[in-house]
């Protein structure tokens, strides 16, 4: 067994493509429609599906309402090279950095928070 994909829902697919792609470094790995059901599927990933887990955006091309995201979420992680580059650049291109880099309480790994598009918390961890 392995772990294939996560999924979460987002409201504004091309705004979470271009945060998960352009800004995150993700790549597009491959992108369906389904018109009978109204909804697409997006999945992207660092490393083919093959070879990794990846993320699945569903966008249901109805939903109006922002998500719940509900208290039982935590979040994604991502390792970074350099997590204070990271977090500028990211905080230049609009993005809500909630937790600026530094250790983590109680640690000495060093952490940040960002919110994707749909206020969903991404954790950047230094050098993993």
């Amino acid at each position: 067994m392995r772990l294939l994909h996560t999924m979460v829902r987002v409201r504004d697919l091309d705004r979470s493509l271009d945060f998960y792609t352009r800004l995150l470094g993700m790549r597009l790995l491959r992108k369906s429609d389904y018109p009978s059901g109204r909804f697409t599927l997006a999945f992207v990933g660092y490393e083919d599906e093959a070879a990794g887990a990846v993320l699945e955006l569903t966008h249901n091309w109805d939903q109006a309402e922002p998500y719940t995201l509900g208290d039982a979420w935590g979040h994604l992680a991502i390792g970074v090279d350099d997590i204070y580059a990271t977090c500028a650049a990211l905080a230049a291109e609009g993005v809500p950095v909630p937790r600026p880099p530094g250790p983590m309480k109680h640690g000495s790994t060093v952490i940040a928070f960002v919110e994707d598009p749909d206020g969903r918390k991404v954790e950047l961890i230094q050098g993993r």
